[in-house]
């Protein structure tokens, strides 16, 4: 009799201990049950805002649910990141996680949060290069020869990005920190802006996103030298590396999904497979094309360490050329 008994309480008690881990395979197949908000840290119409809405449109009809897109720019994403950070840990609030988020964990003293320990990385969307590019009265053709005139006139050559503390503004600064040059920055509002001035000529170089510049640089109004990937670009395949010539250079603009932490694993998990079909997809693959950028294809683990390198990568270049927000 006893027997029997103790059968029936060891099968009750492994039925109970299997719960938990049922629980969260019934949550992950079940999410989405609502429509789920993706935060933008930049305008509407911008590179990471094309992407957050395609990304959006694949996990809508992936996982049949709207994922809408809410842009708050400001403060170098850090809007943004702050209202994910506050967010409830429940999978309905998703952040577009870029490169200035890395830049911004350091460029910015005071912030209310620590990116790295509060957002949970989710998923590597796309990761494309800047190139490096003059206005062609620069007598310099090649990286080399750049650093050359660079050094020949210290501080007149008129350095041009997107804003203090973008990734255009950090590529130039890793680039006078790494050749020994000193150029005088000169920030815009935005990269159009300063495209505009590049070709009148008020300003001679810019590291600018490939998708921005390309068509300027085929007409013959700007002179591209490197792009500054560690890789060649297949949108601009006869272009070498600024690596080449200044080895150890890499710059990345790159884009994916993060989440508050404490976010279900099983969500983060589930989030990360439906990304990465979707990246997989050959018309999803000529979408990120178009958009000057290959697919960052990686598991969540894997994000996130590409972001921790990132932003000691950063913090490095901030230390070295005593940048502060204002």
């Amino acid at each position: 009799m006893k027997l029997p008994h103790r059968r029936q309480f060891l099968h009750l008690a492994a039925g109970a201990s299997a719960l938990p881990a049922v629980s969260r395979i019934a949550r992950a197949q079940t999410y989405p049950t609502k429509p789920v908000r993706v935060v933008v840290g930049a305008a509407p119409g911008s590179n990471q805002d094309i992407i957050a809405r395609l990304v959006g449109q694949w996990l809508s009809d992936r996982l049949g649910q709207q994922f809408i897109i809410e842009n708050r720019p400001g403060a170098g994403t850090n809007v943004a990141a702050e209202a994910v950070v506050r967010a409830p840990a429940d999978g309905y609030t998703l952040l577009s996680v870029s490169s200035a988020n890395a830049i911004s964990a350091t460029f910015y003293e005071k912030l209310n949060f620590n990116f790295i320990r509060d957002i949970a990385p989710v998923a590597g969307i796309i990761r494309g290069p800047l190139v490096m590019e003059v206005n062609p009265s620069v007598p310099a053709k090649t990286v080399p020869e750049f650093v050359a005139y660079a050094k020949a006139n210290p501080g007149k050559i008129n350095l041009a990005s997107a804003g203090i503390g973008t990734t255009i503004h950090m590529a130039g600064e890793l680039f006078e920190m790494m050749t020994g040059t000193k150029m005088a920055h000169v920030p815009y509002r935005g990269s159009a802006p300063a495209i505009t001035d590049l070709i009148g000529g008020q300003v001679q170089i810019m590291f600018d996103a490939t998708i921005s510049s390309i068509e300027h640089i085929r007409a013959g109004k700007l002179r591209a030298l490197a792009v500054t990937t560690a890789t060649r670009a297949d949108a601009l395949p006869d272009l070498p590396t600024v690596g080449d010539f200044v080895p150890g250079y890499e710059v990345s603009l790159w884009i994916g999904l993060g989440a508050p932490k404490n976010t279900p694993t099983e969500i983060v998990d589930r989030l990360n497979k439906e990304i990465n079909a979707g990246l997989a997809d050959p018309k999803a693959r000529a979408r990120l094309a178009d958009a000057g950028g290959t697919p960052l294809a990686l598991s969540s683990a894997e994000f996130g360490k590409l972001i921790a390198e990132e932003t000691e990568k950063w913090a490095k270049v901030v230390k070295f050329a005593g940048l502060k927000a204002d």
